[in-house]
């Protein structure tokens, strides 16, 4: 990368340690901050006037955003300790505001809104222990990327798919594919993290 270390690291040359992790002002923060605040915006949108095309809109912009900010916190050498909690937690928000809305639509059953935000809730417990031990919460792993990037392609299927015509009836199957393999995956990545949770406190 043009910039960077002889050594390999993502640092530019002439960027003191420990400088780049503490920025504030990057553009990956700048469009995760955005996907944050598009959160409340979906839910107005799709329980409030039922504008499903706008929030068929704001859904692929926080896809795609989510995409932009991990290429380019790597691209630029943008990566911060707040983008690391920035990033994670507007996934999560959204993910949880697309299945109220979903679920208070009728698109999918109560059961599967509850059951996807239900994992984080079981591994919340383990932020405390880490904490206890003087140690930061661990990378996200990467099957959890899978299950989360699996999940925000299903969500814009399964909206589409709730309409009544030709586009919807493709949709549908291809909408629950990615929601059962993201839930599925999720699920999985939440138990491999809990399992290195474990490691490293026995360590």
């Amino acid at each position: 990368m043009a910039g960077a270390t002889a050594s390999g690291d993502a640092r530019p040359v002439g960027e003191p340690p420990g400088e780049q992790a503490d920025r504030i002002v990057t553009i990956p923060n700048a469009l995760s901050a955005l996907r944050l605040l598009g959160v409340p915006v979906f839910l107005w949108l799709i329980l409030g006037p039922h504008a499903d095309g706008w929030a068929l809109a704001v859904l692929l912009l926080a896809g795609v955003t989510d995409y932009l900010d991990g290429v380019i916190a790597r691209r630029f050498a943008q990566t911060s300790r707040l983008g690391q909690l920035l990033d994670p937690a507007a996934d999560r928000l959204y993910i949880l505001a697309t299945l109220v809305g979903l679920a208070g639509r009728g698109i999918i059953p109560v059961w599967l809104a509850i059951a996807i935000p239900l994992r984080d809730v079981l591994l919340a417990p383990t932020i405390l222990l880490l904490r206890r031990r003087g140690l930061r919460p661990l990378p996200v792993h990467y099957l959890g990327k899978a299950a989360t990037f699996s999940l925000l392609c299903a969500f814009p299927l399964l909206l589409i798919g709730a309409g009544d015509n030709a586009i919807a009836n493709l949709a549908h199957p291809l909408a629950w594919a990615f929601t059962i393999w993201g839930t599925g995956l999720y699920w999985w990545g939440g138990v491999i993290y809990a399992r290195q949770v474990r490691l490293v406190l026995r360590s």
